[in-house]
């Protein structure tokens, strides 16, 4: 037997399609190094169609400062709001673009941690609206950890 249907050929061809497969379907999540202390509460993937989100917090714990990071693409935080399961809410002015690969500045919540209910967040994506997703992480510092910290 000849040609791609000959056993010798047709078990190479499987080899490789089951190769190219698994391949394929190896792990899709990726690793962000984040500093000791810190903890990411929420990733959105955002673009020019959506301008705002909101992270609800599970979490009981209490927590000290907030921070947020972005991959790929600048983006334009526009605008905070964090509401306190107390009902308190804290609205720091806010308007600063932050770059590629980089966090924003820290915000302080409470010395001794509070516990969050919801963050509300306003951005704007920047450059070329050809780029279909940026990444933008949310990340909280919880009191426990901090304790734990030399």
């Amino acid at each position: 037997m000849r040609g791609i249907l000959a056993p010798k050929n047709y078990l190479y061809s499987v080899l490789i399609l089951c190769i190219l497969f698994n391949a394929s379907c190896g792990p899709s999540r990726r690793t962000v190094a984040v500093e000791e202390g810190w903890e990411i509460i929420a990733e959105r993937k955002v673009n020019f169609i959506k301008d705002k989100d909101e992270v609800i917090i599970e979490s009981r714990n209490q927590f000290t400062a907030l921070r947020f990071k972005v991959e790929d693409r600048d983006i334009r935080l526009n605008g905070l709001k964090v509401v306190f399961d107390n009902g308190d809410k804290l609205e720091p002015a806010l308007d600063v673009i932050i770059p590629a690969n980089k966090e924003s500045r820290v915000i302080e919540l409470a010395q001794d941690g509070r516990r969050i209910d919801k963050i509300e967040f306003q951005y704007r994506t920047t450059g070329s609206r050809l780029v279909k997703n940026i990444a933008l992480m949310a990340l909280i510092k919880s009191s426990e950890i901090s304790a734990r910290l030399p």
